[in-house]
């Protein structure tokens, strides 16, 4: 008998209201079997007889009880088989919706709590169409269901808005948040296994006008965990790059907006760095991923585990690098600067536009033009274009003016691709997504012109006059039929000419 059918046997509402969950297998091939204290006895050989199997007790506390069987309850429906086969579809979601009842309780009855089954064909639906994040959004009459995929929010339900409540709060049991709190915002995290793949969700709750907004990021370490050869970087920019890596000192940004991909390149540029015989440490507000061999620590604002206080405290623990989450207050770049003036590489992130945008960043945070000049090694902005679908993409011939555009002669005949959209792409004509570089290096004469404290443009002339910038980096993609000139123009400056 299967693991999913053996915890079938016991329903939601009976577990939860007897005390009793199915925690798995022991080495002898019995059931573990949790039990709150104070369970009815009598309820025991009720559950002997339904499992149809020996067990061993485990005795567990009230909170302890309650945390298991919303794991348990939650992983048992993720994993299973059916609910791949339940919602092989859009559709299907619809009739996950249609099998709630119309009661009081929505987890209460004997289908192993319909809600739970909603949320996590939700979640497992998410994860097939490769989204980022779930939306879940109440308003006057519905309630708003919308995926972020390749960085763009398709709207994938809208049912009642009665189903507000019960969803927000089976997210909150699972992310072990507080569900009467609905006053202010609550931050949480569900750890999910979805065909042995490590799923981390990130819970965010919002109150709102007409009840709670959910906003829940899923954290994939497959797409965490790459190295730099398998980020899309062209040669040029990847060569520049490693070599910056190298150095034995300095701090390197990396810059874009947020779902940019910044924290997977900069985890890749630390599994370089972490060669075994160097002390790495991070401080990350959150904690993204788990890398292995490395010391992470998660900010906690309200007790003052704050970037600075944090970077200070840990120069006591003798790192050889440190990664710095976001550089967003001058008493954090200070301490970063003065870290890194010491012989050691500071790897961070900041909230810019371009990579010259940076420099303009910390000059306007209050850092002098000299310390940049003398510390700073490098800025690497980036962005992600969505790739066109293989099977729809359609070509056409590429205008004068997007000639011009893109560096093309205009009496060369040369075919452009734009989305059409299928199945196989969700009628978006888009599928997965492709990066864009472009990195400033801090060389001699560059480092003299932000001593002198000259503008953006004369900075920007001088540190491309030989290199890619965003807009030159994305070419390569159009000319290949990768990506479509609208997509380029939605995410990167237009250059002037």
């Amino acid at each position: 008998m299967t693991e999913t059918r053996r915890d079938r046997a016991l329903t939601y509402a009976f577990a939860r209201d007897k005390g009793l969950v199915v925690m798995g297998d022991t080495e002898d091939g019995a059931i573990s079997l949790g039990v709150r204290t104070g369970a009815d006895p009598f309820a025991i050989v009720e559950a002997r007889r339904a499992l149809g199997r020996p067990f061993h007790f485990t005795n567990l506390d009230a909170a302890t009880f309650e945390r298991e069987l919303s794991e348990q309850y939650a992983r048992n429906a993720i994993e299973n088989d059916e609910t791949e086969a339940a919602i092989d579809g859009q559709g299907d979601l619809h009739s996950l919706i249609d099998e709630i009842p119309q009661t009081a309780d929505l987890l209460d009855g004997d289908d192993d709590a319909p809600v739970v089954r909603l949320i996590n064909g939700l979640i497992y639906e998410a994860v097939k169409r490769r989204a980022s994040d779930i939306h879940i959004e109440p308003h006057e009459e519905t309630l708003a269901v919308r995926y972020r995929i390749d960085g763009v929010l398709q709207e994938v339900l809208t049912p009642s808005r009665r189903l507000a409540a019960p969803l927000t709060s089976r997210v909150k049991v699972m992310a072990r948040l507080d569900i009467a709190e609905k006053r202010i915002p609550q931050d949480g995290r569900i750890s999910l296994s979805i065909g042995g793949r490590s799923i981390d969700v990130r819970v965010s709750t919002l109150p709102s006008r007409y009840g709670e907004r959910v906003t829940m990021r899923l954290l994939d370490t497959r797409n965490a965990l790459l190295s730099l050869n398998d980020l899309g970087m062209d040669d040029d920019t990847l060569t520049r790059l490693k070599s910056v890596l190298a150095q034995p000192n300095g701090i390197t940004l990396v810059t874009g907006p947020t779902g940019s991909g910044k924290t997977t390149t900069l985890y890749s540029a630390l599994s370089v760095l972490n060669n075994g015989q160097r002390n790495v440490m991070t401080l990350e507000d959150p904690i993204e991923y788990g890398l292995e061999g490395i010391s992470q620590t998660q900010m906690h604002h309200k007790v003052g585990l704050t970037f600075a206080a944090t970077l200070r405290a840990i120069l006591r623990h003798d790192p050889d690098v440190v990664m710095v989450g976001e550089i967003r207050d001058l008493e954090t770049a200070k301490v970063a600067f003065e870290f890194s003036s010491t012989g050691r590489p500071v790897l961070s992130t900041v909230h810019t536009n371009s990579a010259i945008g940076a420099i303009q960043r910390l000059r306007d945070m209050g850092i002098e033009p000299y310390v940049i000049a003398a510390t700073m090694r490098a800025v690497l902005a980036q962005r992600l274009v969505r790739k066109l679908c293989d099977q729809c993409k359609q070509p056409h011939e590429a205008t004068a003016e997007e000639k011009s555009m893109f560096g093309v002669p205009a009496e060369q005949i040369i075919e452009f691709y734009r989305p059409q959209g299928c199945m196989a792409c969700s009628q978006t004509g888009y599928e997965g997504r492709l990066g864009v570089y472009e990195l400033l290096l801090i060389d001699q004469e560059t480092r003299q012109l932000i001593r002198d404290d000259v503008s953006e443009d004369a900075l920007e002339a001088r540190a491309f006059a030989n290199h890619d910038t965003l807009f030159r980096n994305a070419r390569r993609y159009v000319i290949a039929g990768q990506t479509s000139v609208e997509e380029v123009l939605r995410v990167c400056r237009r250059e002037e000419d």
